[in-house]
């Protein structure tokens, strides 16, 4: 039997230029144990600061959405997913 994944999206891209000083977009709700897919068009450092936003988080496994493969598992405390692992998912922004 497969398992049945609880994936969850948080776009934190940006339209334009911007400072570190920008807030990232709240936090979308994350059950616990789900994968959250984290994507959007931005700075390399706005991503270190969404890593360091959902540590802590209910989130079992971390990714990044990479729109030519998919989203590649950066952190996982599930048996089921490994770093490195991409996931087939499309991503809805």
């Amino acid at each position: 039997m497969e398992k049945k994944i609880k994936i969850v999206f948080w776009n934190i891209g940006v339209e334009g230029p911007i400072t570190p000083a920008a807030p990232l977009p709240e936090l979308p709700e994350i059950p616990r144990g789900a994968v959250l897919v984290v994507g959007g068009r931005a700075p390399i450092w706005r991503y270190g600061m969404a890593f360091h936003a959902v540590h802590g988080s209910p989130a079992a496994t971390v990714a990044v959405f990479d729109p030519r493969l998919g989203a590649v598992v950066v952190a996982s405390h599930d048996p089921e997913y490994r770093e490195g692992e991409v996931l087939n998912v499309e991503w809805p922004f």
